[in-house]
């Protein structure tokens, strides 16, 4: 056997192994699962001599023709092995374009052929559910996840994640690098390609075993648990780009737009009813103020702290209507009432009097209007459910208005102009809990303005020129040389940028907020609740 299909052959037995111990195949499936990878990369027989057991970082055996040991060892990571893989597949033309998209469509074709088919996957979680509960069972199926290479945790570990103090408390952010940027050579490719229906989104449970496009992601390890909620058939799987511990979707079976409404809080609360352990909750379902799905009706959740969770109460309401709820209105920058309450019932109704109140509420003095000249509807909101630990539940209800003006083209209520070189998207679900999803692209930025800050660089050399990466920051550049100096080292200027992107996304928050953090805003979300029949206590 040629030396490099002998290193290849080697790297599908260090599959193999992974896979075994990661519990994805039994013995009884090891022949059968060889034979399908070698047939997927071209090689003709398997390796001919055992595998050691010497750790996969130790150096080669000199003489060997191996360009590494013949074990996995202690290392449970398998990023090198597919990287490895797909640099064969590249060799061989298997792999049309050595980008990370081409990439990624092998190497989830690879992980596909280990991982559990989906009857399997729902049988074992089931069983766990029923036999030690549903904690043990979302364990496993997360654990699942990322031991399919699903949730690529190579990829996540380089997440850069801080915290900043705030008024509001202690709000939480990452610059997200498991979402690869694109490549313009994916770009092109995906142009001169027909474009395609199926599946309709990258929600679509369509998605589970597909093997992806260049403008779509492959995932043929990609595996969902049947829910069943206010009867109709949902689905459970794990983002892949878990933005916050056990980040997890429900999406319903058909493909239908996002909607808020009575319905939707009873599905959340069948979720947190079934899943205790977790927080669910629904993005806006208008544009500008919703996520960036909003073709198809879904949830996130997961078992995450978020700074909202800890918020303090400003005003605390009763209302006669509901007597065995408690309203809360939140010192948080949107605007937001928590209701509490140990009936089911109750609760559902008063969020549902609430919501239809906000949908058909107006008031100028604040620039919130319910309906724009043509008719369309305005407002709506974010809702979070979840579930304490003495039993009661919670639900957070945001309110949110998507009203455009020339002043602020892309929302009276998102994040301002002078905000956008930090955040321009819409602020969803994740965000408006106190975590900052910031793009990949802001940490190279970063970089060059620590350099400024350090003297390494001088301010003035930064170009208006839109191309340049650090011009949309050429205003921040100059206040935080004139606030900090250009002597700091390096530690220190990365410090500083931190607190001060935390500063910037509590602005954020607080532009998105419908009632402003002023004597005026306050008023005005009093009269509010008092519209809606809450007493303030």
């Amino acid at each position: 056997m040629p030396s490099r299909q002998k290193c290849t052959a080697l790297d599908v037995e260090l599959l193999i192994r992974y896979a075994l111990r990661k519990g994805l195949i039994t013995c009884s499936d090891e022949v059968y699962v060889r034979n399908a990878l070698l047939d997927l990369l071209r090689i003709e027989e398997p390796l001919d001599e055992p595998l050691g057991e010497e750790p996969l970082d130790e150096p080669p055996v000199e003489g060997s023709g191996m360009e590494r040991p013949h074990a996995l060892g202690a290392v449970d990571s398998i990023d090198e092995i597919l990287e490895r893989l797909c640099d064969h597949a590249v060799e061989l033309g298997l792999i049309s374009e050595n980008t990370t998209a081409y990439r990624d469509l092998f190497d989830t074709r690879v992980m596909g052929l280990l991982t559990p088919r989906p009857s399997e996957v729902v049988a074992k979680f089931l069983s766990l559910e029923s036999q030690q509960g549903i904690k043990a069972a979302t364990d496993w199926f997360y654990d699942l996840s990322g031991a399919t290479n699903y949730i690529r945790l190579g990829r996540i570990a380089k997440d850069r994640k801080w915290s900043v103090d705030t008024r509001y408390g202690r709000l939480q952010l990452t610059i997200n690098l498991a979402k690869p940027e694109k490549d313009p050579r994916d770009i092109a490719a995906a142009r001169t390609k027909p474009p395609s229906a199926y599946p309709k989104c990258v929600l679509c449970v369509e998605n589970v075993g597909y093997a992806g496009r260049v403008d779509h992601p492959a995932r043929q390890n990609l595996r969902v648990i049947p829910l069943t909620l206010q009867d109709e058939e949902w689905y459970m799987q794990y983002s892949p780009y878990v933005y916050y511990n056990e980040h997890c979707i429900v999406l319903k079976r058909e493909h239908v737009p996002m909607k808020i409404d009575r319905m939707t809080f009873e599905r959340l609360l069948d979720f947190v009813d079934r899943f205790p352990h977790y927080f669910l909750g629904s993005n806006a379902d208008l544009p500008i103020v919703g996520g960036s799905i909003l073709s198809h009706d879904h949830f996130q959740g997961g078992r995450h702290k978020f700074p909202m969770d800890d918020a303090g109460t400003a005003d605390t309401y009763v209302n006669s209507r509901f007597p065995d709820t408690l309203w809360k209105v939140l010192q948080w920058p949107l605007s937001t009432v928590r209701i509490v309450s140990t009936s089911r019932r109750q609760l559902v109704a008063a969020a549902d009097c609430l919501l239809n109140a906000w949908i058909e509420y107006s008031d100028d003095s604040v620039g919130v209007r319910a309906f724009g000249a043509d008719g369309q509807r305005h407002n709506t909101v974010t809702a979070i459910a979840r579930r304490t630990q003495d039993g009661e539940y919670e639900l957070d209800v945001v309110l949110r208005n998507n009203r455009t003006s020339l002043e602020h083209p892309l929302g009276i209520f998102h994040p301002h102009a002078d905000l956008h070189h930090i955040k321009k998207e819409n602020i969803g679900l994740i965000e408006v809990m106190g975590l900052a999803i910031l793009p990949g692209r802001l940490l190279g930025e970063l970089q060059g303005i620590v350099e400024i800050l350090t003297g390494k660089v001088k301010a003035s050399s930064v170009p208006l020129d839109e191309t340049h990466p650090l011009a949309k920051h050429k205003s921040w550049i100059d206040e935080l040389v004139e606030k900090y100096g250009v002597s700091l080292d390096k530690d220190e200027a990365m410090r500083v940028l931190e607190k001060e992107i935390g500063a910037k996304f509590q602005r954020v928050l607080e532009d998105c907020g419908v009632f402003r953090q002023d004597s005026a805003g306050r008023e005005a979300f009093r009269k509010f609740m008092s519209h809606v029949g809450a007493v303030r206590v």
